[in-house]
Order: structure tokens, then C-alpha cells, then sequence
């Protein structure tokens, strides 16, 4: 690869390239760039959760979180990224980063397998975000389409790692009738062992209401306090918005 300039050591930097001359003369170590490695990365995180697969209104959780990591590869290709994409598998490598269409049609491939139906060995997007955070180097931009349960899960002190050198992006994917349940009493359908019944919730009472907001809005209303202040860009993506609706999060394009 070309030699293409030197910058300061970054965490993550493959310590092969530090540039030892430069390093020697500022007392400051430095790196070196080559010009394979100025595009800048674009790594889709993809949540697998079962609760992604569901939907009340216009398309499942799970096919918005394919939708928008499509114009997610895409908004890539517009600005000469390379693109990736990884979910939570210990058996599944992540797809491979690329540029130009060739790279955003493999992880729309991706995509569509992951969101067609929940994977059998989802590990959870603890895993992905390990497997990102082994992927990242400095100036990559990451996306994340997740479930608010999945993040509740992730504790909030690990988002800094990720977001100290890169641009991260957070999406979650959320349904109307988990924001705004009507108050009525609403018949569910449960699965256990292959055997099936039938439950209903009185959503009319308030102690149920607060247990509802607390099962599916108290996760969102966690993450849009905390993780900005940990430089994490969090927006709601709901079933039936656009799958586009979240791009004014993005930050300038590479420049050339």
C-alpha cells in the first residue's frame, strides 16, 4: 500500500506502523497511514433480538432496522466509505468492509437474512459491539440498529470506548403500540413448549400502564439521557417513520 502521511498513535492503531523516526523526533508516538486506509469505515451493528420481530403499524421493528441499514450503506457509497456489517454471532463472521456498490450490496444481502426471521444463535448486541469495537479504528463511523431493551442491557459506561475516536450512531427501533398502548383491555397470544394460550391485559388501569411504560419506554427514555453525554448521536425509529428520518444525525461527509 502506499505510504500516504503520519499522524499521532490512536488506541487501536496497528502498532506495526508506528513511524519510528517521527516518533523519535517529537517524543510523541505517530503512526503511518497508507492510502488503503484513509477511507473512512462504515460499520453496521445489527441487533438480532427477538423482540425486533414485531410489528403493530405499517412494517415490523425488524424490517425498519433492514431499512435503514440500507440507506445507511448507501449514504457509505455517497461518500466513498468502505462498509461493513456484524450482528451478535459467535458462529457468523461479520461481513467484510468494501467500497463502492459491491460493498453495499453485500450487506444489504446481509441484512435481509438477519431481518427475513429471528437467527438461531443470536448472542446479543454485547457480542456485536465487542466484535465492532475489534473492527473500529480511528475516524469510522458506526451505526447501530438495536431494540431499547438490548441497549438497557449494554451498561452505559461501555459506549466511551467506541465513542472516543469514531462517529457512533444509535437507532432504536420501536413500535406504536409499545410508545402509546390504547387504554383498553388488549388479548395476547402466548407460546410455551409448543402449547398456546391466551392472556389479556387491562391497559385501562394505571398500575399496568406504568409497568408497560416501564417494560418499553423506559428503556428509550434511559438512553436518550445518558448516552449523549457519552458522545453517542441516539434517535427513536419507529415502525411506521420514514427509514430515513434519522440521516440529519450524521455528521460531515469524508472529505476527499
Amino acid at each position: 500500500m502506499e505510504y500516504a502521511e503520519s499522524r499521532e498513535y490512536a488506541q487501536g492503531d496497528d502498532a506495526r506502523h508506528i513511524d519510528w523516526r517521527l516518533t523519535a523526533r517529537s517524543g510523541k508516538p505517530h503512526t503511518k497511514l497508507f492510502q488503503a486506509e484513509r477511507e473512512r469505515l462504515t460499520l453496521l451493528v445489527a441487533d438480532t433480538a427477538p423482540s425486533l420481530y414485531f410489528g403493530t403499524r405499517t412494517r415490523f421493528k425488524s424490517v425498519q432496522a433492514a431499512r435503514a441499514g440500507a440507506v445507511a450503506a448507501w449514504i457509505a457509497v455517497r461518500d466513498g466509505d468502505r462498509i461493513a456489517a456484524l450482528r451478535g454471532s459467535t458462529r457468523e463472521a461479520p461481513v467484510p468492509p468494501a467500497a463502492g456498490p459491491r460493498g453495499a450490496l453485500r450487506v444489504l444481502d446481509a441484512l435481509v437474512r438477519w431481518y427475513a426471521k429471528p437467527p438461531d444463535d443470536d448472542a446479543g448486541l454485547a457480542v456485536a459491539l465487542d466484535h465492532a469495537r475489534r473492527l473500529l479504528r480511528p475516524g469510522s463511523r458506526l451505526v447501530v440498529l438495536a431494540d431499547p431493551a438490548s441497549v438497557a442491557a449494554i451498561p452505559a459506561q461501555r459506549w466511551p470506548a467506541l465513542t472516543a475516536h469514531n462517529e457512533v450512531i444509535l437507532l432504536l427501533l420501536v413500535d406504536a403500540l409499545e410508545r402509546q398502548p390504547p387504554q383498553a383491555a388488549l388479548p395476547f397470544a402466548t407460546g410455551d413448549g409448543g402449547k398456546h394460550a391466551r392472556i389479556e391485559l387491562d391497559l385501562a388501569t394505571a398500575a399496568q400502564r406504568q409497568r408497560w411504560h416501564g417494560t418499553f419506554m423506559a428503556p428509550v427514555e434511559a438512553a436518550l439521557q445518558q448516552l449523549p453525554a457519552r458522545g453517542v448521536r441516539v434517535q427513536l425509529l419507529a415502525g411506521d417513520a420514514p427509514s430515513d428520518s434519522w440521516l440529519s444525525l450524521l455528521g460531515g461527509a469524508r472529505a476527499a
